[in-house]
């Protein structure tokens, strides 16, 4: 974790991603694995970054205690959902505390990071059926997938590889 904080909203030089399924996600992390080195443009190390979309990953395949009432999470499904679903997610958002659990833990080896997302894509591309979102309520896994990877572009959008 740097010393100062980076103001992640006005970050320059972000790699522009888009995916549009779980293998794809996956071929990227690949990708950046095979990398020389990983520059890191914001806040997270690789490690944490990687770690992080597994935590968020995984609560479609272990589930999550909600973080909001229930009358409040139907409210925001059905005004956001499908923006969460369709658009790119913004950088600088700030998780709620109740959410904390989704932060990494300090320090991440990039190895320990990489690990862990590799095993939740094939926990998650092999689940049966997946929990509801803590804040969208019940997802298709379509939809799951889709927010996987407008969550997974944003993260990954901040690790720029040097060729191996």
């Amino acid at each position: 974790m740097n010393a100062t904080m980076i103001d992640t909203a006005k970050v320059t030089g972000r790699r522009t991603l888009h995916f549009d399924s779980i293998d794809q996600i996956q071929a990227d992390i690949e990708s950046l694995a095979r990398a020389k080195s990983i520059h890191t443009l914001g806040n997270w190390s690789p490690g944490q970054i990687f770690k992080h979309i597994a935590a968020t990953m995984n609560i479609a395949v272990e589930g999550a205690p909600p973080v909001m009432p229930g009358f409040m999470i139907a409210l925001l499904s059905w005004f956001f959902k499908r923006k969460f679903l369709t658009t790119p997610m913004k950088a600088g958002f700030k998780l709620p505390k109740k959410a904390a659990n989704l932060l990494p833990p300090n320090p991440t080896e990039t190895q320990d990071g990489l690990r862990a997302l590799r095993d939740t894509i094939a926990r998650f591309k092999d689940a049966p059926e997946y929990h509801p979102s803590p804040f969208l309520g019940k997802l298709t896994k379509e939809e799951w997938v889709q927010l996987q990877c407008r969550h997974a572009e944003l993260h990954l959008s901040f690790l720029v590889p040097e060729a191996a």
